[in-house]
């Protein structure tokens, strides 16, 4: 890769860090400021896809249902709800943010900041009325993300913090974090994680290994290719597919020995707000990590990433 042309591009784009990961090498970092890449940050809703491996893994370990499991199971007040669809959302539906729920995440209903400065948030998502049937649309919806927080707390019967540490984040050696609470004491499950970018990067290594790492299988190959399958189609203006709390997507790339051509090559990405991605790309055996302080503005880093890095590493 041309790692030079890449440190001319970056400026536009404000970043914290970028590393770029490939067959079992490093071979770009920039950092804003020296040690950028050793501090903690905030991740905002790459959370998501922390808690779907946390998921995973409890899966795997039979402490939860598989995922055709009704959602009704770990909140019987449901079965009183008014609105008999609800009683239909499975766990499925949680991960794909299919629910079906009425939500606007920041726009008119304002629904996320709503839900947090609620008393109780699991509480607050369950009431929400539902605008669609389970499994027809995905919404996006940070709240879904707390109700899979309360399932998996159910099923662990610990923190979900002490479960990532003894399950992922102790193999990973991820060493230093922080991970909000709503007022119940839950950890939250859409947003909330802070993780520095080397860190981050762990993560995507142990997805682009199947769940493999140091010798452990921490999450079995099939739970891994499963939750980042392209399950359902994302709701306009937002490109590609959504799997289990992961963004699935390809970018068009130069073919191979053919200039005119283009390829599509396939990713998988978590998102956070303000300009966090894990980017895992397969078929180049490549992680890239992008982050960026949420108060600056100008393009987004995944731009960086599709126009230019893709091409380059392609």
């Amino acid at each position: 890769m041309e790692t030079l042309a890449i440190s001319n591009l970056i400026e536009p784009y404000q970043l914290r860090c970028c590393l770029v990961h490939q067959r079992g090498e490093l071979i770009y970092q920039y950092e804003h400021a020296n040690e950028a890449v050793r501090q903690l940050m905030p991740i905002n809703s790459c959370t998501k896809s922390i808690l779907s491996s946390l998921i995973c893994i409890a899966m795997d370990r039979a402490l939860l249902p598989q995922s055709d499991t009704l959602i009704a199971t770990f909140f019987p007040e449901l079965k009183k709800d008014s609105d008999l669809r609800k009683q239909s959302i499975t766990l499925q539906h949680l991960l794909t943010l299919s629910a079906g729920f009425r939500w606007d995440e920041f726009g008119g209903l304002n629904s996320f900041p709503k839900m947090t400065r609620s008393v109780n948030w699991v509480n607050y998502v369950l009431k929400q009325p539902m605008s669609d049937a389970p499994g027809a649309k995905m919404v996006y919806n940070s709240g879904v993300s707390q109700l899979l927080a309360a399932v998996l707390a159910q099923a662990i019967d610990v923190p979900i913090a002490a479960f990532a540490e003894t399950n992922l984040f102790g193999p990973l050696a991820i060493e230093h974090y922080n991970w909000k609470s709503d007022p119940q004491g839950l950890h939250t499950g859409g947003y909330g994680l802070q993780l520095c970018a080397n860190d981050m990067l762990k993560f995507g290594l142990l997805y682009l290994h199947k769940g493999f790492w140091n010798n452990q299988q921490l999450i079995t190959k099939g739970m891994t290719e499963l939750s980042t399958q392209p399950f359902i189609a994302v709701t306009e203006p937002e490109r590609g597919c959504y799997g289990w709390h992961w963004w699935v997507d390809s970018v068009p790339v130069p073919s191979k020995g053919n200039d005119a051509a283009l390829a599509e090559l396939h990713y998988y990405y978590a998102r956070g707000y303000g300009g966090q991605f894990i980017i895992i790309v397969p078929a180049l055996e490549t992680v890239v990590v992008l982050t960026r302080d949420q108060r600056k503005k100008g393009p987004s880093p995944m731009e960086l990433f599709r126009q230019h890095i893709a091409p380059m590493l392609a």
